[in-house]
């Protein structure tokens, strides 16, 4: 085999359509194309995903929203779960000792949701103005 001599397979092949060659080509004057129009101009494209008019499905389909990466990594403690953990001194070691933070945890931080009981020292956390309140109206600290 020689590369001179490589044809393609036969009949794989076909003749080019000449259009507006004349009216006995069969594809003479319109070339195919019918009357007027819009389509029957030259530069003419369909815009991706039309539908005729109808609503796109791509526009019909409900969009999802903005996910944050940083919700994983928040963490949010009540007080009644302070409550429940029955330490006097609580700081981030002993919040992972009672399972309420993980190491991916970066910020933590108490709210006043709920009622603190005892007198509790708080080291190293971040705290609400109204948790602060209530910590310090029972003889507790916040360091």
């Amino acid at each position: 085999m020689q590369l001179n001599t490589i044809k393609p397979s036969k009949n794989s092949t076909h003749n080019v359509k000449r259009l507006g060659r004349g009216i006995g080509s069969g594809k003479g004057k319109t070339c195919g194309k019918g009357h007027k129009g819009q389509k029957a101009r030259s530069g003419y494209s369909k815009k991706l995903h039309f539908e005729g008019g109808q609503m796109p499905k791509q526009r019909r389909l409900p969009k999802t929203g903005f996910v944050s990466q940083k919700k994983n990594k928040r963490k949010i403690i009540r007080l009644s779960e302070l409550n429940k953990l029955g330490q006097n001194k609580i700081d981030i070691s002993c919040l992972m000792d009672a399972k309420l933070v993980n190491k991916k945890h970066k910020i933590i931080k108490i709210i006043s949701n709920g009622n603190i009981n005892s007198n509790i020292i708080i080291n190293g956390i971040n705290i609400t103005k109204g948790a602060k309140l209530k910590i310090q109206e029972n003889g507790g600290k916040i360091i």
